[in-house]
């Protein structure tokens, strides 16, 4: 029995060594992989050499698949790869579902073409979009939220167009944002401060935020230093590059456009939801869009609405807009915020600003004739490509909002809709079990990636966000993670990261995001692969991770040993240098983590190489 207890402790060290050096030898890669210089990665990067290489000896790399039996054990790994070639310099801001060419097919009414329109499978791209010839890596925040290279979205018309607005100003070879809008043209800050007077945005109480027709997100940016974080959108190309812009920028923004189907997102998900000079028609189609506002919108939520028509006495004679038509627009807006149970609290200038009734249902009771006609008891939460209804969403069904903590207390206290039992399967102690498995996870990953702490990484996504464990663990108010939960997830429990103080969007990974190419510096992903194995091709969703992510941008990837070997696979054809590494647990977990970076290359270069 000594014989073998010896055998054994001798086996378990030598693969203790080989997982050790493994991982000395992936830090030296790394480090070599980020090229240094402004525009062609960063000298951070040489950190990870510095204290990860030292008192290392380099060996091979491993190979992690022979130790598995199934498909692991039976993979070619000398079977030719198919190598991605670069995309025609057109596609450089390829938006696939937002297309301006397939979107010009489409009826123009209530912005039906601004809508997601996405290619059919034999008319998606097998090519890797390429960079604009001088992109260069984005400023840290927050110098990045006042200044963004000229090369990276080479367009000046809002410059011109907006020009006394104080959205953006061209400077040598940079864009300088400074802080203005169209109603705010003397800056954020001071808008901010204003709405600050009558809602409560600097003690917790507001954390998730909605701007609709968001132009270059400046609300959204401002917003960030009073722990409040906004889920900015707008249109594709409304006004040019304005969603490009604002994700250049470090804020959360995504295209999207209010017209006949339900924003992405879960019902008494936002705190606030914003509309400044947004051009959208809240009085049209007997309120059908503030119908929807309201769905979105947490009981004792606000809901401001800045310029046209409020105060339109003062003003109809500068928007250049008949008063009749004014006053007939603030009518009916008025006549559906009452329907909706919305008290007007403030109206200051051209600024108003209504809440949420939190006893909506006594409110409506006591209307005499009320037209309101609440919606048949169904999933709220049900939203991809389903149209709007002309009804309003009942307040009682999923979540006590009365339990929500502010933030950040609200990121690791228990979410109503888990503590009232809403949400099947997970329990409060099956919530709790996640949060701390993913810090231990989130620990494992800042040891292979020392830059995650550095503020190298801006706009984070999790493309399988579940409980949101992931972004609270990694929370810093250096960067923000967009959570997206697969509209093919066995649970929806989007509503859960909201209530977290996270925020998130619903969408079908088969399909592309809503967003403009290489606005994205991490990637992470669990489970996705297995998730969508028998879906759709994994070729496309990584061609998609390529579009949504920055030149030297990283990815991570946590999933099944047989998944991700199919993956790595693909990897082999695209401009990424990737490793293969164990599970923080040991090399006998099946689980493993695939570590990637994208190589710099703009147009024009024709180098291509990768790291197996």
């Amino acid at each position: 029995m000594a014989g073998k207890n010896s055998g054994d402790n001798r086996t378990r060290t030598s693969v203790s060594i080989f997982i050790v050096a493994g991982l000395c030898c992936f830090f030296y890669l790394l480090g070599a992989w980020q090229r240094s210089g402004f525009g062609k990665g960063d000298s951070i990067a040489v950190a990870v050499t510095k204290t990860a290489g030292e008192n290392c000896d380099i060996l091979p790399n491993l190979n992690f698949e022979t130790r598995h039996a199934g498909e692991a054990g039976g993979t070619d790994e000398s079977e030719e790869v198919e190598e991605l070639k670069p995309c025609d310099p057109q596609y450089t801001d390829y938006t696939p579902c937002q297309d301006q060419k397939r979107a010009m097919t489409f009826p123009r009414e209530n912005m039906n073409y601004r809508e997601r329109h996405c290619p059919p499978q034999e008319e998606k791209l097998h090519c890797l979009i390429p960079a604009p010839k001088g992109y260069v890596t984005p400023f840290p925040w927050p110098k990045s939220r006042d200044y963004v290279p000229y090369a990276n979205a080479p367009y000046k018309s809002l410059t011109v167009e907006k020009a006394i607005q104080n959205w953006v100003q061209y400077e040598g070879n940079m864009f300088r944002f400074p802080g203005g809008g169209t109603q705010f043209p003397q800056g954020a800050d001071k808008y901010i401060d204003q709405l600050a007077s009558v809602v409560p945005i600097e003690n917790g109480t507001v954390r998730t935020a909605l701007d609709t027709g968001c132009g270059v997100a400046s609300w959204g940016a401002y917003l960030w230093k009073r722990n409040v974080i906004a889920m900015s959108f707008a249109p594709r190309d409304s006004h040019e590059a304005q969603v490009q812009f604002a994700l250049e920028r470090g804020v959360p923004a995504v295209i999207g456009v209010l017209g006949t189907i339900k924003m992405p997102y879960p019902s008494k998900a936002f705190d606030m939801a914003h509309c400044s000079r947004c051009l959208i028609p809240w009085g049209a189609a007997d309120g059908i869009l503030m119908m929807e506002v309201d769905r979105v919108l947490r009981p004792g939520g606000y809901w401001v609405l800045s310029g046209p028509p409020i105060n339109w006495k003062v003003n109809f004679k500068a928007w250049q807009r008949p008063k009749e038509d004014l006053e007939e627009e603030q009518r009916k807006i008025e006549e559906a915020a009452k329907l909706l149970c919305w008290e007007k609290i403030s109206e200051k200038g051209e600024t108003a600003i209504w809440q949420k009734r939190k006893d909506s249902a006594s409110c409506r009771s006591a209307q005499e004739n009320s037209a309101a006609r609440v919606c048949k008891p169904s999933d709220p939460d049900s939203v991809w490509y389903n149209k709007m209804e002309m009804c309003i969403t009942p307040n009682n069904g999923n979540g006590g909002d009365e339990s929500l903590k502010p933030f950040p207390e609200r990121l690791y206290a228990v979410p109503p809709r888990i503590a009232n039992g809403l949400v099947s399967g997970v329990s409060v102690a099956k919530y709790q079990e996640d949060s701390k498995k993913w810090k231990k996870h989130i620990s494992a990953y800042k040891k292979i990636n020392k830059l995650l702490d550095t503020g190298r990484y801006r706009n984070i996504m999790d493309m399988n966000a579940g409980l949101g464990g992931f972004a609270a663990a990694l929370h810093s108010p250096k960067f923000w993670v967009m959570n997206v939960m697969p509209t093919i997830a066995e649970k929806n429990t989007l509503g859960v990261i909201f209530e977290r103080g996270l925020i998130g969007i619903y969408h079908d990974w088969c399909e592309a995001f809503s967003t403009y190419p290489r606005t994205y510096d991490l990637i992470h992903a669990s489970g996705l692969f297995s998730l969508y194995k028998d879906k759709c091709e994994f070729e496309d969703i990584l061609l998609e991770m390529d579009r949504i992510l920055r030149p030297e941008g990283a990815v991570i990837l946590r999933d099944n040993v047989d998944v991700l070997i199919k993956v790595k696979k693909i990897m082999g054809g695209m401009r990424w240098n990737f490793k293969l590494m164990d599970h923080e647990d040991g090399p006998l977990v099946p689980e493993k983590i695939l570590v990637a970076v994208k190589q710099y290359w703009t147009l024009g270069d024709t180098n291509s190489t990768s790291s197996q």
